[in-house]
């Protein structure tokens, strides 16, 4: 007689390896709704990987044309003009001034993230955590307009004294050579610095809190201070998180469009290069964003699509990485 479930008698009885089957797995194959369900699910999913191809397709079949007809090395040539029957473009400049600034706030952002993620789980009362994390985790709610307003109007200014100290005392090396610029790639990559700090504490935070207890307990109990605890219990076991939220920062910080087109100074044509993160320049998103009616013409927007598509490249990139990292972590905890 088959049970009020409507699973049989011969249901019940244990498979091959002696465990009785699992009523959830029976219902899993056998229900309209789970068959919906992850049939939705599956289709998004497609739906994700296709709309990402489709992406990436389109920008390469907008390119090559343009590409083609580009007359001089696309990556390293330090030229820019789309215009007229031989044009001559590089992303060599963009290339450099958007690596460069993404580098330069994630080495500013992970250890500031990592640091606050550690007072917030380990240090911070009880009563503080919570509102301290939401304080952090409203950063990213605000808008990059206003990042780029606040960069312009109080930030660049304030901040100035300082780029000129440093010029001073560290002009010698090439990368913190002297300019009379105001508006540098250091200053904007302080305000990204800002912007992707909310990832970094909040990816850190979660991976902290969930090491476990015996690892901590154990340290404590073999005599280890609260810092050697964390140095040699919590942090190893949240290093792959780090990691991964430093990927997922930077390429927040390579995308990074309106705060730069703001603040950051342009350059003009023909300025001779110059590697000092007290320079100006473009990166891949402003350069598009400052000359988005330009795109008169299949050559000129094929240029910038061009341009669009090495970000694409990078993002993307960035992001495999972050989540190659984080299957690891996953393999690391099972």
């Amino acid at each position: 007689m088959s049970s009020v479930t409507g699973v049989s008698a011969l249901d019940s009885l244990p498979d091959d390896d002696g465990r009785p089957p699992l009523l959830g797995d029976q219902a899993s194959t056998g229900r309209l709704g789970d068959r919906l369900f992850g049939g939705a699910a599956t289709g998004a999913g497609v739906l994700v990987i296709a709309l990402v191809t489709l992406v990436g397709v389109f920008l390469l079949w907008q390119a090559i044309p343009a590409l083609a007809n580009n007359e001089a090395n696309f990556l390293t040539s330090r030229e820019w003009n789309v215009s007229g029957d031989n044009p001559r473009f590089g992303i060599a400049d963009l290339l450099w001034t958007t690596v460069l600034s993404s580098i330069l706030a994630m080495g500013i952002a992970v250890p500031l993230g990592v640091c606050v993620a550690l007072f917030i789980t380990q240090y911070a009362p009880a009563w503080l955590r919570k509102p301290a994390a939401q304080l952090i985790d409203l950063l990213a709610a605000v808008p990059s307009i206003v990042y780029g307003l606040w960069g312009v109007a109080q930030f660049t200014p304030f901040i100035d004294p300082l780029q000129q100290k440093l010029q001073q005392w560290l002009g010698w090396f090439p990368l913190f050579r002297e300019t009379s610029i105001t508006a540098t790639i250091f200053v904007i990559s302080l305000v990204l610095a800002i912007m992707i700090l909310p990832i970094v504490t909040s990816l850190s935070r979660e991976v902290f809190a969930q090491t476990p207890a015996p690892h901590k307990e154990g340290a404590l109990a073999l005599g280890a201070t609260k810092w050697e605890m964390i140095k040699t219990a919590v942090l190893p076991y949240g290093r792959p998180g780090v990691i991964s939220a430093a990927m997922l920062a930077l390429g927040r910080a390579l995308g990074e469009t309106v705060a730069v087109m703001m603040i950051l100074s342009t350059l003009a044509v023909g300025t001779p290069f110059n590697p000092s993160i007290f320079n100006g320049g473009e990166t891949f998103a402003s350069r598009i964003a400052n000359n988005a009616s330009e795109f008169d013409s299949p050559q000129k927007a094929g240029a910038f699509i061009a341009a669009g598509l090495v970000l694409f490249i990078l993002t993307f990139v960035v992001n495999a990485i972050a989540r190659v990292v984080i299957e690891r972590r996953k393999a690391f905890t099972e």
